[in-house]
Formats: structure tokens, sequence, C-alpha cells
């Protein structure tokens, strides 16, 4: 797996603010969106291109295009809603497809109780959404999902996350499928309730509000 720590002070700067908890649903949802931005510009840097013959308004000249078939962004239910704005802000001609999960709070097991995607991925490259990699679990079921249709090439973007997640993605998928991971910071570890310190606690809630 690869793992790419974001090193800028803007990125630092908002995520300063995410993590405040005096900071408010609307700032929290603003926040995400512009960090998710931020990060999907390096996410994408090795999306497939083709070349592409233009003219303009004074002579014909070869540029770049995205190549077929279209790259699918998957934002994981329900925090992940909060990042797909972003991200389609850099790539908006990517389709679009949703995976809901959610986590026991006490197993810390994962459990999908929504899924819509493709039937086919073969060949496709894939962004998956999920604010935080804490145990790990919400994204290797997610990965799972996706190779099962042919994937071998996934990206996700996290807001933060915690070295005990990436060791465990680390440890499933080497030599099974090529994982991308970036992040806005690598935190220190998780909790006794799986959350990740310092984090910024349930994205899902600071987002949307407890339901």
């Amino acid at each position: 797996m690869d793992l790419h720590v974001a090193d800028h002070p803007l990125i630092a700067h908002k995520l300063t603010v995410l993590r405040d908890r005096s900071t408010d649903s609307a700032r929290f949802r603003t926040l995400t969106d512009e960090l998710v931005t931020l990060l999907a510009y390096e996410a994408t840097r090795k999306i497939r291109i083709a070349p592409a013959t233009i003219t303009t308004p004074v002579a014909e000249t070869t540029g770049t295009a995205l190549d077929s078939p279209r790259p699918l962004v998957v934002p994981i239910l329900r925090a992940g809603l909060g990042m797909l704005e972003g991200m389609l802000r850099i790539l908006p001609t990517a389709e679009v497809g949703f995976l809901g999960m959610v986590r026991d709070d006490e197993t810390f097991e994962v459990h999908a109780y929504a899924e819509r995607l493709p039937a086919d991925l073969t060949g496709r490259q894939v962004f998956v959404l999920d604010p935080m990699l804490a145990t790990g679990g919400t994204l290797a079921m997610a990965i799972d999902f996706l190779l099962a249709r042919g994937v071998s090439d996934v990206t996700a973007i996290c807001l933060v996350s915690a070295p005990e997640g990436v060791e465990a993605i680390t440890e499933k998928y080497e030599g099974v499928a090529q994982v991308t991971v970036h992040t806005a910071a690598l935190d220190e570890r998780l909790n006794e309730h799986g959350y990740i310190v310092p984090g910024l606690g349930d994205a899902g809630d600071r987002l949307y509000g407890v339901v």
C-alpha cells in the first residue's frame, strides 16, 4: 500500500479548524469540502490520460484528455457524502457509486446496509471517500466490494488516519491489489473506543448532527 500524508500549510490550517470541537456543522462541511479538493489534486496525479487533438484560435495542437473508461468515485455513507462535492469539483466527469456502511461501537465490526455500484468495474480507476481510516474495517470492506467487481487499482482519500488502520490495510492487500491512501494527517493512535486520537470526533455527526 502507498501512503501519502499531505504536507501543505493550507491543509494543516484547515484541518486544525476542522478538529476544533467548537467548529459548528456548517463550518465543518465547508472545511471538509475544501480539504477534499486539495487532497484530490494530489490523489488524481496518476489518473489515466490520452492524447487529444484540438484546434485553438491560432493552430491545431495535441493536448490531454481523461482516458476511458471514466473513473468512479465511491463515497462511504454517510460521512463520505460530505466529501463528494469536493472530489467532483476536481473530477466532474467521474461516475459516482455508493456504499453504505456502519460500525458497531462495541465490537468495531462493520456492516454494509446499502450498495450501488456497477456490476463490472474491470479496468476502472476507483476513488473511495472515507473521512477517517481508523481500524481499517470500513475501508477494507469497501475495497473487497470493489475487488469482487474486477477493480485492481483503488485510491482512498481520508481526512485523518490512524497507524492501526494503515497497518491493517497494508497487511491485507499487500500483493493482492494496488491500494493508495491520501490523507491530511497520520494521527497518533486509536483509543479504547476505536476513535482516532487526536482525531476530529465522529465525522458523520459533526457533518450532519446526531441522528
